[in-house]
């Protein structure tokens, strides 16, 4: 018998939002889930089930039955042969980094966080950089899913081939995601050389760069024209790092917390914190040498808002530009940097931001010093109206206003992963407050 918690608060990694589910569940095996599930169905109550909790919005929230995957997260096989791995959903991804090492394993791409399940990596439509590389999620081969009635569905491209179309970016709304199978390449390194540049230069220099670099991306100093341009490419060095801990906590973290808080009375001060951390840490040529995992993985320094677009790659240069004239016109807009700027190849998963184009995401920040809240909404419904306009689509696990109705503009295959889930799931057993709002 599997047994339930109650008065457990859930809050996300940036304490941007909680809730107090009604029952709260962490299950051991399949048989235990099915039983919350059976107990939902009984009571009539709605369940959501939760991985790292790192999702920057309410994705994740419910007043129902939580179910917390974090014990169920075993490696269930590698097969060396075919380079993949078979794991349970709950396994953080920096508890498979060490075990695929061993194997001499490695997954072709990775997002900025390890401590973020399987199941809640693709599910969100978690992404990187590179023109050759998709989303996370389009390195899975294959997963198997308990849907609200406690079948259990083996998709993959041969079975079960339109559920598991949408499956890979699931948003937790078509059942409970039990195992993923991923495919892996060799074990590799990665040189990461980061040097400064200016936005125009690289606007117009975009497809040469994307060429020069497996894992190009740059980040952009609102208030100016500085832009600090990442390589990331494969190597055979040895590990090496210019990392230092006095420039990289001292400075970066602790001292340009402080600079943000004070920016909070004397917002005119964000413009010359920029350009003065720009000038301090980003005006130098830097390299890194190491596993393929250490490079892709970064702090994401202290709690923040984020908004995150894939917008079609050809538009890159003019929302670019024109989130600059917006700034430049409305000297009371502040914008914390950076605006990190990354580009993904285009798939088919129904609800991937990627769907059928190659995509540039544009990710904006706007940091809490010491949890403090920052005022952002003018920047936000800026960036919002520019990301529309040029025919952008949010990341799913960051806060976004879209409801169904832009879904539907922006998603062909809307209709058909709509079709799917309400067969899944016909009473809405998986749904939340947020999935209201894209399905309703």
């Amino acid at each position: 018998m599997v047994h339930g918690y109650k008065g457990v608060k859930f809050q996300n990694w940036a304490r941007t939002y909680g809730c107090y589910p009604e029952m709260y569940y962490q299950p051991t095996s399949v048989e235990e889930i099915r039983e919350v599930l059976a107990l939902a169905r009984q009571q009539n109550k709605r369940v959501k089930v939760v991985g790292g909790g790192h999702s920057p919005s309410d994705i994740a929230c419910t007043d129902g039955f939580m179910i917390h995957m974090g014990k169920m997260n075993r490696v269930l096989k590698v097969d060396t042969e075919k380079k993949q791995v078979t794991v349970e959903a709950g396994i953080l991804l920096a508890d498979l980094h060490p075990q695929l090492d061993k194997h001499g394993l490695a997954l072709s791409n990775l997002g900025a966080v390890s401590d973020v399940t399987a199941a809640g990596v693709i599910g969100s439509g978690t992404h990187n950089t590179g023109i050759k590389h998709g989303i996370l999620a389009t390195q899975v081969v294959a997963l198997t899913l308990l849907t609200a009635d406690g079948t259990i569905l083996l998709c993959s491209e041969s079975s079960n081939a339109e559920v598991f179309q949408a499956a890979r970016v699931h948003l937790g709304s078509l059942g409970v995601v039990l195992t993923i199978t991923l495919q892996c390449v060799p074990q590799f390194y990665l040189q990461e050389t980061s040097f400064p540049s200016t936005l125009t230069e690289v606007l117009d220099n975009l497809d040469s760069h994307l060429k020069k670099s497996e894992y190009f991306r740059f980040l952009w100093f609102p208030h100016s024209e500085n832009v600090s341009v990442i390589y990331q490419d494969h190597t055979n060095k040895p590990p090496s790092s210019s990392a230092n801990w006095f420039w990289d906590y001292a400075v970066g973290f602790y001292l340009l917390e402080f600079l943000l808080w004070i920016s909070t009375f004397l917002p005119g001060l964000v413009g010359w914190i920029n350009r003065f951390f720009f000038w301090l840490l980003f005006n130098g040529k830097k390299e890194n040498c190491n596993r393929s995992h250490k490079i892709f993985t970064y702090e994401c320094r202290f709690k923040q808002h984020v908004q995150d677009w894939a917008i079609p790659r050809e538009k890159t240069k003019e929302a670019l530009l024109e989130l600059k004239a917006m700034l430049e016109a409305h000297p009371k807009v502040v914008a914390h940097y950076p605006v990190e700027v990354r580009f993904t190849r285009g798939d088919d998963i129904l609800l991937s931001p990627c769907f059928q184009r190659d995509s540039c995401y544009m990710n904006i920040i706007m940091y809490r010093p010491y949890g403090k809240d920052v005022p952002r909404l003018d920047y936000w419904l800026a960036y919002e109206t520019i990301m529309k306009k040029v025919g952008g689509r949010p990341h799913w696990a960051k806060a976004h206003n879209c409801t169904r109705k832009d879904f539907e503009k922006m998603y062909p295959a809307f209709p058909k992963f709509c079709a799917i889930r309400e067969k899944l799931d016909p009473s809405g057993m998986f749904l939340n407050v947020y999935l209201e709002k894209v399905f309703y």
